[in-house]
């Protein structure tokens, strides 16, 4: 059986990981950047677009999610990416995972973590 700190150990190399893998597909559009953002003392992890697209300036957190009391919250997503499902495929628990951005009554009914 983990421990408290292995899980929220654990789940820390997982998202940056997964955000890893996510940051290596870049747009297909413009001239934009992909750059993960890892605030691993806070817990706080992005993915931003940022760059020109059409002389208009681009700047987009793409996924932003945050590990606290030892869960991970997904709170932003604008891809066609499950993110909860790649978590699950990792081996975190759906008891572990937090879709933030549904209100909390929806996420009774999601089959993950309500908060």
């Amino acid at each position: 059986m983990d421990t408290l700190m292995d899980r929220s150990i654990r789940h820390q190399e997982v998202v940056q990981q997964l955000l890893l893998k996510y940051a290596e597909s870049k747009p297909a559009y413009g001239e934009i950047e992909v750059e993960t953002i890892f605030d691993t003392q806070r817990h706080h992890y992005q993915i931003v677009h940022l760059g020109w697209h059409h002389k208009r300036w681009v700047h987009h957190c793409v996924m932003h999610l945050d590990i606290r009391d030892r869960k991970i919250w997904i709170f932003q997503n604008s891809t066609e990416h499950d993110i909860a499902a790649d978590l699950v495929e990792m081996g975190v628990p759906k008891q572990d995972i937090v879709l933030g951005f549904q209100p909390p009554f929806a996420r009774e009914l999601s089959g993950y973590a309500v908060g």
